[in-house]
């Protein structure tokens, strides 16, 4: 632990009239970190791998998100080249680093650039870490692969979803974040949940698209 991080804690320790845990204080809480307990899951997102995926779609439609779907990966990008013309955007984007193995030579009008968004980037395109059925939901994780300002900055923001990522409750997405944190043996620094384009009713209440992110949020599935 560092040490500005110790002072912090040691100064909310303090505020609560408590010291330090020791190890019979420390062992519920590992315990509770390794298996977290699982709240209400809706009776819809009990379904098979198919029943989740057509869920999945049809919530994230519900919310203003087009979707794509396609048999692979070598695949995407001719997805992606598709939906910029059908939507009359500018043949280049700003991907993540993380999807340095796809295939542009398939797409070659596209150009293409690797790392964080900037402006004027207009399209972002990043993979995920889940797809939650249970409201068409994506979760994305910053790090060095995934930089989080291709979810916010560009006005077109492209993801790119596998199938087998797509589960039904929130509960599973965070499994499949900590079991990748796991893998790569530190944790994201930042988990951003995504339901459809950027939208504020903060104006008069009136629903606006856009105001504080992407004004269009497309995923593409890929079957395998």
């Amino acid at each position: 632990m560092s040490a500005a991080r110790e002072q912090i804690l040691s100064g909310i320790r303090k505020s609560l009239g408590r010291g330090p845990l020791d190890e019979t204080g420390m062992a519920p809480i590992r315990q509770r970190l390794q298996a977290p307990s699982r709240h209400i899951i809706p009776a819809r997102v009990n379904l098979d791998a198919e029943g989740l995926v057509a869920l999945f779609i049809s919530k994230a439609k519900g919310v203003s998100a087009s979707v794509d779907e396609v048999a692979d990966m070598a695949a995407a990008p001719q997805a992606v080249a598709r939906y910029l013309i059908k939507e009359n955007l500018p043949a280049r984007l700003v991907q993540a680093p993380g999807l340095a193995d796809m295939d542009w030579s398939v797409a070659p009008t596209i150009e293409v650039r690797s790392g964080l968004a900037e402006e004027p980037d207009e399209v972002g395109l990043t993979p995920a870490v889940a797809g939650v059925a249970e409201t068409g939901t994506l979760l994305l994780a910053s790090g060095p692969e995934t930089p989080t300002t291709l979810n916010f900055v560009p006005a077109t923001h492209i993801v790119v979803l596998r199938r087998d990522q797509i589960v039904g409750p929130y509960e599973d997405a965070w499994d499949h974040l900590r079991a990748n944190a796991e893998a790569a043996g530190s944790q994201p620094r930042a988990a951003n949940f995504i339901t459809g384009p950027s939208r504020t009713g903060d104006i008069e209440q009136k629903i606006e698209i856009g105001v504080h992110g992407p004004l269009r949020l497309h995923i593409v599935i890929v079957e395998r």
